[in-house]
């Protein structure tokens, strides 16, 4: 069971709805091609055949995603304590630099909003921060060595 964000399983949703209306477009592309005439050297119906096999196989992974999350915001969360969804504002004890974070369940593809990095529940950082609380400092293993961070709010 892989947890995320309300906003997350809404966006998957969301994109699964568009790949399904997608579905009758594709089908008539390969209509169409079939009655140009010989499907062997037919490149408008190879490329529309193609088309729907990834769109069908992009269809069944986020089937197959959506049936195994769970949304995280339905339990209760203590407001000092960051947890899937929440937005915070670190400051990296090593160099004094604050920086704001969203712990996410899924990194979403259109990168977000720029003032905030997201990074995933499973990451190195995510896992620092599930659970931590205001005023906590938390240690980040990162490939380039280790890093701490104070958790100075949760913004939501």
């Amino acid at each position: 069971m892989e947890l995320i964000s309300q906003s997350d399983k809404e966006r998957l949703e969301a994109q699964l709805a568009e790949l399904i209306q997608f579905r009758p477009v594709v089908a008539g592309r390969i209509a169409e091609a079939r009655l140009q005439g010989d499907l062997k050297e037919n490149a408008d119906y190879h490329a529309a055949r193609e088309d729907q096999g990834m769109n069908e196989a992009k269809i069944r992974d986020l089937e197959a995603k959506l049936q195994r999350v769970q949304v995280a915001g339905e339990v209760d969360v203590p407001s000092d304590m960051v947890f899937l969804g929440a937005t915070v504002k670190l400051k990296d004890v090593g160099n004094g630099r604050e920086e704001m974070f969203r712990l996410v369940g899924h990194v979403s593809d259109d990168g977000g909003d720029d003032s905030v990095i997201e990074v995933t529940a499973t990451s190195p950082m995510g896992t620092a921060l599930m659970k931590a609380r205001i005023n906590e400092t938390v240690r980040v293993d990162l490939p380039r060595g280790e890093r701490r961070f104070l958790i100075v709010a949760i913004l939501g």
